[in-house]
């Protein structure tokens, strides 16, 4: 199957400090999108400090060396601009998207918190509190608060880096200081530990003059060791269960080791697409299968790595299949049919006609998340980071039209019992 591939022109540079900087322009559209992205993420934070990595996101919006409070809040949006941060399992990113000629006020308030943060007892308190009501309202008060994302790691890993809670335990939370945030600044936050992006309408001489002008002050600082986060497959299943108070009808999660998502990416792809096969419209292989024929399930979900962006995590990662079931159907049913399915895939394979019809969807979607600047800007930063590749935000819908039938069938034979994790939630709201 072909499909199109869109090039964005990617210029490059390092400067002395070690950041790392990658232009996109396009002047269609006159805005511009900034993101910085640091190579830290949940799987960084040590132990007894769970969620500190979100929690350090929210302290970088609270003023830096030559702004108060709020004051990023206020100069971009008087300037029109939008802005926000996201902490992920192996990156935390920051990003405005503004007017064109206001690019050099988004380069003034990212470098200047990138140059020294604002970390005082005041600030760490009120947003320890914040991160806390944020738990509260995602997780502990939702119903499936934390399902599958919190919930499937410690039963598909060990180790504490990929197995812990990224939102954080009140605990550790309340015991966090401002050394600690002090410290993981200095190790994490340096300039050589993160990628600038700039895409949309701006001239590339002039934007570089800005980016030297505003980031070569910035203090040179090694970046840290990033920690070997790999441990062994399963070689037998899995299984815990857990009541969910809230929760009105049961659910299952199921979870299974994929190759590495950077260094593996051939043998990656088949499982990207794989999991639209089984689960992406009313044609997919468990949507037909357990919602409209079965009617065991009201909802299918399926999708490669915890936070469900395929493309912006490392190794480990999984891919999740998740089903929410009517009342009083019990998981093992769903999980047979499940099992059933996956079956037929490794024995029958797929046709190319439905293939090509999951390639199209996906690669429609890849499409469109990379026409709006501020999501082209954000996909390029984080693929520069992790793969040193920017222009792969236009070649994934053309890769992904690269699987083939033969590719698919080997990934579904891969999806055995043994290597599974599976999650069973308990609805306790039902009664």
């Amino acid at each position: 199957m072909t499909v199109p591939s869109i090039s964005h022109p990617v210029e490059r540079l390092t400067l002395d400090n070690g950041l790392r900087v990658v232009l996109a322009p396009d002047r269609s559209a006159p805005v511009v999108g900034v993101a910085v992205v640091y190579d830290v993420g949940i799987r960084s934070e040590p132990e007894g400090r769970t969620g500190f990595a979100h929690l350090f996101e929210h302290l970088m919006f609270q003023g830096s060396e030559n702004l108060e409070k709020l004051a990023h809040f206020r100069y971009v949006q008087a300037s029109g601009g939008i802005f926000n941060g996201s902490t992920h399992l192996d990156y935390t990113d920051y990003y405005e998207l503004l007017p064109s000629n206001a690019l050099e006020r988004g380069l003034f308030l990212e470098a200047d918190r990138m140059r020294s943060p604002r970390i005082t007892e005041e600030n760490l308190a009120n947003q320890i509190a914040v991160v806390k009501e944020e738990i509260r309202v995602n997780v502990l008060n939702r119903p499936y608060g934390g399902f599958p994302w919190l919930r499937l790691p410690p039963v598909v890993f060990d180790t504490f880096p990929n197995a812990h809670d990224g939102y954080g335990s009140f605990v550790d939370l309340e015991s966090a200081t401002v050394e600690d945030a002090a410290s993981f600044f200095e190790t994490y936050y340096a300039p050589s530990n993160a990628v600038l992006c700039l895409a949309g309408d701006l001239d590339v001489s002039g934007a570089v003059e800005l980016v030297e002008r505003h980031f070569s002050s910035v203090p040179e600082r090694a970046a840290p060791k990033r920690p070997d986060f790999s441990e062994p497959d399963l070689d037998a299943e899995r299984r815990e269960s857990y009541e969910d108070p809230l929760a009105p009808l049961p659910a299952v999660a199921m979870a299974w080791r994929v190759p590495d998502p950077i260094s593996d990416v051939d043998a990656y792809l088949p499982f990207v697409v794989l999991a639209e096969v089984l689960t992406d419209g009313d044609a997919s292989r468990l949507v037909e299968r357990l919602v409209l024929r079965d009617r065991t399930a009201t909802s299918v979900s399926g999708y490669c790595g915890f936070m469900g962006d395929a493309f912006d995590v490392r190794d480990p990662t999984v891919l999740i299949l998740s089903m929410h079931s009517p009342p009083g159907v019990e998981a093992q049913p769903v999980i047979a049919a499940v099992e059933q399915e996956l079956d037929r895939l490794a024995s029958d394979g797929i046709s190319d006609a439905e293939l090509h019809r999951v390639q199209a969807r996906l690669a429609t979607h890849l499409l469109g998340q990379v026409d709006p600047v501020m999501s082209r800007t954000l996909s390029m930063a984080v693929l520069e980071q992790q793969r040193g590749r920017a222009e792969l935000a236009g070649e994934l819908p053309r890769l992904v039209a690269a699987v083939t039938t033969d590719q698919i069938q080997a990934a579904a034979s891969t999806l055995r019992p043994n290597r599974r994790a599976v999650l069973e939630v308990r609805a306790g709201g039902a009664r």
